[in-house]
């Protein structure tokens, strides 16, 4: 019998998300294809270290130890061929990360196969990838290296979303390019607070782990000294009175989120650097890069915000 993925959250991750290729990388630009295989092969053995994804791929898959039946899947999506991409899977058994399954597609795009894998996020450090998967309506994110970010041994998964642009599409931030003043902008959510927003890039990856995150509570609930892995934050520019739509919009989907920062303009950085992230999601690159320097933050280029 086929194995079903339509009822599991599932992730595609690059190998340049996941682990630390800037040396193999480096060979491939500067040397070209033929030695950078011989130098993949040389160094098979050799473990890669972990990459700007790692601290999110291996607190999903952790959440698979907490049931009875794994909800998480996470697929290896390369740009290599089997032969270079052995490593990779090397890396991957070392560092114990429950991934079995892999798309390799030597230098091709990888990310046309998500819908055959029921992926609802693919995450690379392939900017060109990712930008190509959003112009096809796919839920892409570039990641962005933090300069100094030491993880802990904690299973809590913390992940932060912007909301404009990430969890909802960018009509509302169209508005506010267009406004010739922020008063524009504030009427106009005001008029549209009781409005559902249209859904954004990363609606589904929200849903789907807070559809795990439901059920977490339900434990929550049954056991008092049971606690929840899993944390959900919404770190938004947005203030009062625009901040009634985004209240809205959580309603309408069924999402509840354990935090929100509705900042007016503050810089991101401050807030999460209490919450410490394990993953920040943004629209803006102007908002990711001081976030960036300490936590891992992924560019969704997508939207109004990502076409000046």
């Amino acid at each position: 019998m086929a194995f079903n993925l339509n009822n599991k959250l599932v992730v595609a991750v690059a190998s340049s998300a996941l682990f630390d290729l800037s040396d193999s990388d480096r060979i491939f630009q500067e040397k070209g294809e033929d030695s950078y295989r011989e130098y993949q092969r040389e160094k098979e053995d050799d473990i890669l270290f972990p990459g700007v994804a790692f601290p999110l791929i291996k607190r999903l898959l952790n959440i698979n130890s907490l049931g009875e039946d794994p909800v998480v899947e996470v697929i290896l999506f390369s740009k290599n061929d089997p032969d270079t991409g052995l490593r990779v899977f090397k890396s991957i058994q070392h560092h114990e990360l429950a991934i079995s399954r892999a798309v390799f597609v030597t230098g091709r795009d990888p990310f046309k196969y998500m819908s055959a894998f029921n992926a609802s996020l693919f995450l690379s450090g392939n900017k060109d990838d990712v930008k190509a998967a959003i112009e096809r309506g796919l839920p892409a994110g570039h990641v962005v290296a933090p300069l100094a970010f030491k993880d802990d041994d904690h299973d809590e998964l913390r992940i932060a979303f912007d909301f404009d642009g990430v969890l909802a599409d960018d009509s509302s931030e169209a508005i506010y390019k267009k406004a010739k003043e922020i008063g524009e902008y504030y009427a106009h959510e005001t008029e549209h607070a009781k409005d559902e927003m249209p859904e954004g890039p990363l609606f589904k990856f929200l849903k789907e782990i807070s559809l795990i995150q439901n059920d977490e509570r339900k434990k929550e609930k049954e056991d008092p000294a049971y606690q929840s892995k899993i944390r959900i934050a919404v770190c938004t520019a947005r203030n009062a009175p625009a901040l009634e739509r985004v209240v809205t919009t959580l309603r309408a989907w069924d999402i509840r989120v354990d935090e929100a920062f509705f900042l007016g303009g503050i810089e991101k950085s401050g807030v999460l650097e209490l919450y410490e992230p394990h993953m920040f999601f943004d629209d803006q690159m102007g908002h990711i890069e001081n976030v960036s320097e300490k936590f891992p933050s992924v560019h969704i280029p997508y939207g109004v915000a990502n076409k000046e």
